[in-house]
């Protein structure tokens, strides 16, 4: 597991969320309670901020990454799915960025809409609720499956299996971070020198 301070940036993990030990958080990265970061997932916050809500799933080999113009947000409730990129994009509240979907610097999803699987979503494209995003490059589709509640309750499934994992010894939660304390500090300290 890489969790890194960058200079004055150190990552926020907060004391539910969890993070499996193949994931890299770099910077200025803020994870919210119940979120979950799996295998591969990377969230680099070396040109701007990245803030991921509540009970958010950024999976298997994500990318999450901003530029110094503006932050990458990942609102409550959502599910970043297996191999989705997101840079310097806004997605609110219960919302889904599917398989392989890529949301360019601009794009935005708005409440409980979806990045369908491979959608590579241009720069500033605002997808609306009501509508999904969908083909390369992407266009916008009125449906409303899946639907917020349904997205949430995918988010709610992934905190769940969390303890699964918890219960196996794998991985870290925000409080074994922080209970580590100066430990911590030493370790981030280091990996922002290179050590």
């Amino acid at each position: 597991m890489t969790i890194s301070a960058l200079g004055d940036h150190v990552p926020r993990i907060a004391p539910t969320a969890w993070v499996h030990p193949d994931a890299t958080i770099i910077g200025d990265v803020e994870i919210g309670e119940g979120s979950s970061i799996w295998p591969g997932a990377v969230l680099r916050g070396d040109f701007g901020a990245i803030r991921v809500g509540k009970r958010t799933s950024i999976q298997d080999n994500a990318v999450l990454h901003a530029g110094p113009v503006a932050p990458t947000i990942v609102g409550d409730d959502c599910i970043v799915a297996h191999l989705a990129f997101i840079e310097t994009a806004t997605v609110e509240d219960s919302c889904m960025v599917a398989v392989a979907a890529q949301m360019l610097p601009g794009s935005i999803l708005r409440r409980g809409t979806t990045a369908a699987a491979g959608a590579v979503l241009a720069r500033g494209l605002e997808v609306p609720s009501g509508y999904r995003a969908q083909g390369v490059p992407a266009e916008l589709v009125r449906s409303d499956s899946p639907g917020a509640d349904y997205i949430a309750a995918g988010a709610v499934e992934y905190a769940a299996i969390v303890g699964r994992y918890i219960a196996a010894g794998i991985g870290i939660t925000g409080a074994d971070f922080a209970d580590r304390g100066a430990e911590s500090a030493a370790l981030l300290d280091s990996a922002a020198r290179g050590k």
